[in-house]
């Protein structure tokens, strides 16, 4: 290998700079006997964010570093909590993500989706797990990571698509050697939510040092922790009115019905307001006849009229997920004489994690109901009849049929059926759950050297595949519950064969029996594999003829090419194809297959030129430039850019600036996904009951454009739970182009040397990254804004009702898969680095990060309003604080580091547009600061302790009731991704080296 003249400025920049950041979390800055080992022999290295190596290696980008020491002080064997810790970084999937998980853990990088950061492991891209073409950071073998290197601002020009927001690359330990053996455990001061980790890792070189080899295996188990475990998450608290909250406050259980026969004595069943309109005792309503609904009481009688219970769906849910994983990662690199190595990866995860929400249901389906049903009272048969006779001219209205006059004699008798809707959930059946079961492996060999004494080369080949079975269980039968009710007999169905059982949900808990139970449950499955394969070839080195004549170093260029292909395929079962909902009743609406690939070729090459150097307020000025040029077999030809310019006043001051343009191509899911129903949040059906007393003549006017009568305008139902069926896909007119970014960073990186603070390093940085033609959907509540408030026809367009309702099967709202407007968020950040030698009392080292967004705005088309999310939290915006900040104080004496780590976020509100109908304690939350310390010991040489407290002053989380988010961040009545559910948790592990 080769060495730099010039050793003094080369070592200053590779430490100093090459890995300053932003986002500095080293507890402890490189020392100065590392400062002098490298001073003996400075070898080119590349740092994240280029494929250039050059010893002069400064980041013009900002880089942000979490060492292993940092990995150590949290003492979390997952490290999706550690990203999520980040003030850059917002809460992916993770494991206080219940209703709405896909079983993963995913970093979502400056809050534009897991789909728009890259995932690397030693510069290598990461298989996905999902047709999204998103990557789960479980996989991520934690024991033998080294460091992680987060560049930010697109990084599309370097490692090509999907970098739009940055990338994030994990090191591995290249040359670890001995035995390592690491084991932890964590409990809550509630002696719950355990979570169980150990790691083995043996290594060692072979062959007189001229390779080495790594072997690791690890093994987590989580413990869940239900919402019903903590008092808050008892309690079915209503964002709106705020009914719940002050029995919450006084320590009163939740409000049973007033009508003792109206579930009264059924578990979680509570008063209206506290919980879902699926309850128990049975909802039912004649379809598109609103004077034609009630519900039915423990005895079978029916009475007319509002509902006289709830059901509390949260006990059952999670706060925490349950997880297994295995894992096993092998390395090795050999080198095959002085200028040519080989090297190679394997790593292989299986991951378990099971999301269970509350008991089934029947979820508005409806259903032909003969009105001779045996299990009918004849109270209740008497009051359908009555009621329907009463509203006879509403039946069978335009386009739909609601009832069957069997007889044909005119009037709605015993001897015809009606379509009615069903609303009755089933604990029978016990609680519904979907375990995610995941094998992950990746292969990665190559071979890297140098060409001749300047050039060098890496070539490499890697495939990974993910295989996963997904299991719902637990969940009616929607399919076979139409046969049950299709009866006049307590034995027979009039359909579904011989095997049909008669059901009984015409009273309260207990009139389903397990025989009818077992024939009106489903289990259903789902499949889903991804493959990915990548070839590419890089070569870097100088030309020596280039050179600036205001600089003495050469120009350093890179040249390479990547090709890559990406196959996905999602399979689920009969059941969960069964339009429109699926067999399944309560799963949000039914799965087709997904299948599809791409391929793609890329031609890339960058460079760094320094402009001037060693003059008098210019150490150094470097221009970096580099250009991506894609194939895709998809949507054709992009490119991704960049340029920046790197200034160094003096030696302890970086001044740095980049311009990029990057892409990201549409993944496999975006492209092949089929037009199929599911569940997403919306507030409120503003043409509802909910609404009654907000409706005026115009509002009048355009609910009865998208559907409904006169009768039915503030009289159907509202959505349930704050979720809203809604019909999603690849739009079949306007498949998905590529999304472009336009960004920007720009700042410094001051270094100081003072004579008594020491390790001292300080930046400032701005971003701003733009994102046009982004992928994805109208949210929900938007397009019933668009219509009901702004009055935009298209969007009115794509609301669909039937009997004047969104709550029943097949209605609901159309958001295609497509390009929108833009995304848009920039901000600062602060972070610093500084210690005091304590002479015999050790040191004491001080490291903080300050991440304050400026703006944060989504636009999805011209028509619609923009959607500012700083600072506020709603059905559009998951929590997006302004303000997001740690800082860690270590002290350091002889064996002993104690280290106490600050988190902060600052105050946030609800969406300004949903204030007013948000009850008044839950429209802000104030600053919330978290305090977590940990201390390590080592007893000998090989062996350390380490002791930790999260959540030292044990800070209770927020109430905002159950509907002030997305299902997926809002569950509890909290946030309890961003906001700590579990309460002060201890932590310990012991480390033991061989």
């Amino acid at each position: 290998m080769y060495t730099n003249n010039k050793i003094a400025k080369a070592v200053r920049l590779a430490i100093a700079f090459g890995a300053a950041s932003t986002l500095t979390m080293h507890s402890v800055a490189v020392s100065a006997q590392e400062e002098a080992a490298a001073e003996q022999q400075v070898e080119k290295i590349q740092i994240t964010g280029s494929r250039i190596r050059s010893a002069n290696a400064v980041s013009t980008s900002p880089i942000a570093t979490v060492g292993e020491l940092e990995i150590e002080q949290q003492q979390q064997p997952e490290i999706e909590r550690i990203f999520r810790n980040m003030p850059a970084s917002l809460p992916g999937d993770n494991s206080n993500v219940n209703n709405g998980t896909g079983g993963a853990a995913t970093v979502n990088l400056r809050g534009l989706g897991s789909n728009r950061n890259l995932v690397l492991m030693n510069g290598k891209r990461m298989v996905p797990y999902n047709t999204a073409g998103s990557v789960d950071t479980s996989t991520i073998p934690t024991a033998i990571i080294d460091r992680i290197d987060i560049v930010t601002g697109g990084a599309s020009a370097v490692y090509g698509s999907d970098a739009i927001s940055g990338a994030i690359n994990v090191i591995l330990k290249k040359n670890f050697e001995g035995v390592e053996l690491d084991v932890s455990h964590s409990r809550t001061a509630e002696a719950d939510a355990q979570t169980k980790n150990i790691a083995l890792t043996l290594g060692g070189n072979f062959d007189d040092d001229r390779g080495n080899a790594v072997l690791s295996f690890s093994w987590l188990d989580r413990d869940p922790l239900l919402l019903g475990q903590r008092s808050l998450g008892n309690y079915g608290i209503a964002t709106a009115s705020g009914a719940n909250y002050q029995n919450f406050v006084d320590g009163i259980a939740p409000v049973p019905p007033a009508d003792p026969l109206c579930g009264g004595s059924t578990p979680n069943v509570v008063a209206p307001g506290g919980g879902s309109g699926t309850t128990i005792p049975t909802r039912v309503g004649v379809v598109g006849v609103p004077a034609v609904a009630g519900q039915f009481r423990d005895d079978g009688t029916l009475g007319i009229g509002p509902a006289c219970s709830a059901f509390n769906f949260n006990p059952f849910n999670y706060y925490q997920t349950p997880a297994k994983r295995y894992s096993a990662t092998a390395m090795a690199h050999y080198d095959l004489n002085d200028e040519h190595s080989i090297y190679g990866t394997f790593n292989f995860t299986n991951t378990s994690v099971r999301q269970q929400v509350a008991p089934s249901g029947i979820f508005g389906s409806t259903f032909w109901i003969p009105m001779a049903n045996p299990f009918l009272s004849a109270q209740a048969r008497n009051a359908i009849l009555t009621g329907s006779n009463a509203n006879i001219g509403a039946l069978n209205g335009p386009g739909l049929e609601t009832w069957r006059d069997v007889n044909g004699n005119g009037v709605v008798d015993e001897a015809d059926s009606l379509l009615m809707s069903v609303n009755r959930r089933t604990p029978e059946l016990g609680a519904r759950s979907t375990s995610f079961n995941t094998d992950q492996f990746q292969i990665v060999a190559g071979i890297e050297g140098f060409i001749n004494d300047s050039w060098a080369y890496d070539v490499s080949i890697q495939h990974g595949e993910t295989n996963r079975v997904n299991t719902n269980a637990g969940y009616t039968n929607v399919a076979n519950i139409a046969n049950a009710l299709n009866a006049v007999s307590e034995t027979e169905c009039l359909t579904g064969g011989a095997g049909c059982v008669p059901l009984n949900v015409f009273g309260g808990f207990g009139t389903i029996t397990p025989e009818m139970a077992a024939y009106a449950s489903a289990t259903a499955f789902s499949t889903t594999e991804y493959q990915q394969r990548v070839f590419s070839a890089i070569i870097d080195g100088p030309f020596d003829s280039v050179v600036s004549p205001f600089a003495e170093s050469s120009l350093a260029m890179s040249f390479g090419y990547e090709y890559r292909e990406e196959i996905a395929f999602f399979n689920p079962d009969e059941c969960l194809k069964l339009a429109p909902a699926s067999c399944l009743g309560g799963a949000g609406g039914n799965s087709l297959p997904v299948g599809g690939s791409f391929k793609v070729t890329e031609l890339f090459g960058e460079g760094k030129l320094p402009l001037i150097e060693n003059v008098a307020m210019a150490d150094i000025v470097e221009l970096e430039f580099g250009y991506r040029h894609a194939n895709y077999d998809t949507v054709g030809e992009n490119g991704s850019w960049k340029l920046g310019l790197a200034w160094r006043p003096v030696d302890e001051l970086l001044v740095r600036v980049m311009k990029q343009k990057a892409t990201r191509a549409p993944n496999v899911g975006e492209l092949y996904a089929p037009l199929t129903s599911g569940l997403e949040n919306a507030n409120q059906d503003p043409c509802s009951v909910a609404n009654a007393a907000n409706i005026d003549a115009t509002l009048r006017a355009r609910c009865i454009a998208t559907g409904m009568t006169d009768a039915q305008v503030g009289a159907v139902d509202d959505i349930v739970s704050g979720q809203i069926n809604v019909l999603s896909g690849s739009n079949p007119n306007a498949l998905p182009d590529a999304e472009t970014a336009d960004t920007l960073t720009a700042g410094f990186v001051w270094t100081p040397a003072f004579d008594t603070v020491k390790r001292a390093q300080f930046s400032v940085d701005y971003y701003d990254i733009d994102v046009s033609g982004y992928i994805g959907e109208n949210t929900p509540q938007e397009i019933l804004d668009g219509c009901y408030v702004l009055g935009n026809t298209s969007q009115c367009a794509q609301i669909n009702r039937i009997g004047g309702g969104l709550t029943i099967s097949g209605s609901g709202i159309q958001a295609y898969t497509t390009n929108l407007s833009y995304l848009r968020t920039s901000g600062l950040e602060f972070a610093f680095n500084f210690g005091f030698d304590l002479d015999s009392f050790g040191s004491i080292d001080f490291s903080g990060n300050v991440n304050k967004y400026l703006k944060v705005e989504q636009l999805s088309s011209p028509v619609s309003e923009v959607i500012d999310c700083k600072g506020f939290y709603g059905t559009n915006c998951d929590p997006q604080h302004d303000l997001r900040a740690t800082q860690r104080t270590t002290w350091n004496y002889e064996d002993l580091s104690i280290s106490l780590l600050w988190r902060y976020l600052g105050s946030i509100e609800r969406e300004t547009a949903q204030q007013a109908a948000t009850f008044e304690p839950f429209r802000q939350i104030g600053s919330y600061s978290y305090f977590d310390l940990f201390a390590n010991y080592h007893i000998t040489d090989g062996i350390s302790v380490s002791l930790g407290v999260d959540n030292l002053l044990d800070r209770d989380a927020p109430v905002v009731g159950g509907e002030a988010g997305s299902t997926s961040v809002n569950s509890g009545n909290t946030f309890p991704g961003y906001y700590d559910m579990l309460g002060r948790t201890y932590r310990a592990s012991v480390s033991l080296k061989f």
